[in-house]
């Protein structure tokens, strides 16, 4: 019986389902107090976002949705994440890049403020992206979720 387990964490490891030694990833605990963060930030200033957490492949860890916060921030926090994934930056950076004509559009990229990656000692473990207010305040509660986990977000 013991084997079965065993044999399913070997066949997760070798196609890559399972983090290898020494690569970093977002932990649940982590991504749970990060989201608690930026609601709080939000709660002080009156948004209602969306906030989602996902691991250094872009994979949704945590996502919440606060009471208020329209459906379609749901679509709009992927988005973000999908970018910062891509380029390794934030959502705003990559706005401002394609506005100025030095990077070529992203598939499904949005290139709106709010989506940043989550640096631990500047290694890339995931990223985070709000939505609901403005780019910058949505920036804004995502700095603050980093920040209660010792994270930074890059530029």
């Amino acid at each position: 019986m013991i084997r079965r387990p065993l044999f399913a964490v070997a066949i997760a490891f070798a196609f890559g389902f399972i983090p290898k030694a020494g690569e970093a990833q977002i932990t649940m605990a982590q991504a749970q107090t990060a989201v608690d963060a930026a609601e709080a930030e939000a709660r002080a200033n009156d948004w209602n976002l969306t906030i989602l957490v996902a691991d250094a492949d872009g994979v949704p860890v945590y996502m919440r949705r606060m009471d208020g916060a329209s459906a379609r921030t749901t679509d709009i926090v992927s988005r973000k994440v999908h970018v910062v994934i891509t380029t390794g930056g934030t959502s705003g950076a990559y706005g401002q890049a394609l506005a100025a004509g030095t990077v070529d559009s992203i598939p499904g990229g949005i290139h709106y403020e709010g989506g940043l990656p989550i640096l631990m000692n500047g290694e890339l473990i995931g990223a985070m992206s709000a939505s609901g207010a403005r780019g910058s305040e949505d920036a804004q509660a995502v700095m603050a979720g980093l920040a209660a986990i010792g994270a930074t977000g890059g530029n």
